[in-house]
């Protein structure tokens, strides 16, 4: 080998070995990671696209879902809150927390970090997700996941959340000084997509931290988009719908008397749900009823344990069609469908959802119950363990409850 050869090599080598040791940087290895990730996913999705998500199997007997399903016979007593018996300002301007962009799947983590550090809060994203997502690849926070983070590492506020939530209840939050984390939609960066046939409908987190009645827009904090960004009333609502237009406030206890009187008859969690199921019922009825409609009328069916309703809904929605990441978010379906015995509708929907979201602990818990339903106990243990190596912390460990059935 003359002089020449064994230059190049020695400088190949020092290449190599630099982007070895550049990529054992936290920052770096983690956005590379990522960005392996999404392409690995791209080139499985283009071989063998996932598809639009599969309708339900025939049911006996079969029901006409075209006309509205049973309704509650539950006497709704409406507290009116006492705040708004002064006129809201027209305009609400709170002091933008630092911004933080978000990481990988990590918009709960980010947003409610924002959020906290408007109360007086110093750490980041990463001491949350440390706890709730500590597997990067997680795609999904659920609220009662970012719940349990105040509950457990910030007790010195209070975090609640609710669904049916409206514009006017978010200005009152805002007018009395609470900003506000609502789950929405976001149109992903194409970069992003699971393949060429993606739709990139995602579900996100944004904080609002005020509104403008001149210009009929509120004001976010987005952790995927940017900071101090604005939102028509009209787009929020539209966004707002396909999650049931949930929403979380935060708050000291010692206002916990405040905050009763801002959400009225919605502080009760169950109140909360009958009056969200009333509205997504009056909802389903009109000609103009979309899937978000009988999903949402499908989940608040299925909070009161109504189960063999909202399966009904949640077949009309399929039916109607859905975007393919929803079963990433929502889980309203895996419970109806294994509680109402449709067992075959459950590996199906569970087994769609995990080929879409491969590390989905929630999609793999769900699957599990439905392998060891059929008679695999093995194949149950399996899942199981994924869900388990997905999330350990994952809703104090369900996963490994389940995995007693079977050792």
């Amino acid at each position: 080998m003359n002089k020449k050869s064994t230059k190049i090599l020695i400088a190949l080598a020092g290449v190599f070995l630099l982007a070895v040791l550049t990529y054992q940087i936290p920052a770096v290895k983690s956005r590379l990671a990522w960005r392996l990730d999404v392409f690995q996913i791209y080139i499985k999705n283009t071989i063998n696209p996932v598809g639009p998500v599969p309708t339900a199997l025939p049911v006996t007997p079969q029901v006409n879902t075209s006309t509205p399903l049973p309704t509650s016979t539950t006497v709704v007593q409406v507290v009116t809150p006492t705040s708004t018996s002064l006129p809201l300002p027209a305009q609400v301007s709170m002091k933008s927390p630092p911004y933080e962009k978000q990481t990988a799947n990590n918009c709960g983590p980010a947003t409610l970090s924002m959020a906290l550090h408007m109360y007086g809060w110093e750490g980041n994203q990463t001491d949350i997700s440390n706890l709730i997502k500590p597997v990067t690849g997680d795609r999904n926070v659920n609220p009662e996941e970012m719940r349990y983070y105040i509950r457990t590492q910030a007790g010195w506020l209070n975090l609640e959340y609710r669904v049916g939530g409206t514009i006017e209840l978010l200005k009152q939050l805002l007018a009395a000084n609470y900003p506000v984390i609502v789950e929405s939609v976001t149109s992903l960066n194409p970069a992003d997509a699971l393949g060429p046939t993606d739709d990139l409908w995602a579900a996100h987190y944004l904080l609002i931290t005020g509104y403008d009645d001149s210009k009929g827009e509120f004001t976010i904090q987005d952790s995927y988009h940017g900071p101090d960004l604005t939102i028509s009333y009209a787009q929020l609502e539209k966004d707002w719908k396909p999650f049931n237009n949930l929403y979380m406030v935060m708050y000291y206890p010692q206002y916990e008397e405040e905050m009763k009187s801002l959400l009225a008859s919605h502080w009760d969690a169950n109140l909360n749900r009958q009056l969200t199921l009333d509205l997504t019922q009056t909802a389903i009825s009109s000609e103009t009823a979309d899937a978000f409609d009988w999903f949402n009328y499908g989940s608040n069916l299925a909070y009161f344990s109504r189960y063999e309703e909202a399966a009904l809904a949640y077949d009309k929605a399929r039916e109607i069609g859905l975007p393919l990441r929803m079963f990433r978010y929502q889980f309203g379906p895996f419970l109806a469908y294994f509680h109402s015995g449709r067992n075959d509708d459950l590996l199906a929907l569970t087994n769609y959802a995990r080929g879409v979201t491969e590390m989905s602990e929630e999609a793999w818990l769900w699957y599990g119950y439905g392998l060891y339903r059929k008679g695999d106990f093995d194949g149950a243990l399996k899942a199981w363990q994924k869900a388990d190596s997905i999330n350990p912390n994952f809703f104090e460990d369900q996963a490994r409850k389940a995995m007693q059935l079977v050792q």
